[in-house]
């Protein structure tokens, strides 16, 4: 079977999906519920979660777009 995209291209598309999902379970957490929970505003919920959900968008686009050189 012949895909669109070469082998190496799908293997950097699973990594990068693999990277977009470890960055939005990172900013997965517990509810803030009916009382007031500081967590919700946490550096890694914040910050660090989304920028790596970002760096696999990125790198899907990238993984997509990729040509080996022959």
């Amino acid at each position: 079977m012949k895909h669109t995209l070469p082998k190496l291209n799908l293997i950097l598309i699973a990594v990068c999906f693999v990277i977009i999902v470890i960055g939005f379970a990172l900013m997965v957490g517990a509810p803030s519920g009916e009382e007031y929970n500081p967590d919700i505003f946490s550096f890694r919920r914040i910050t660090v979660g989304p920028m790596i959900a970002l760096f696999g968008f990125v790198g899907m686009i990238f993984a997509i777009l990729f040509r080996a050189k022959k």
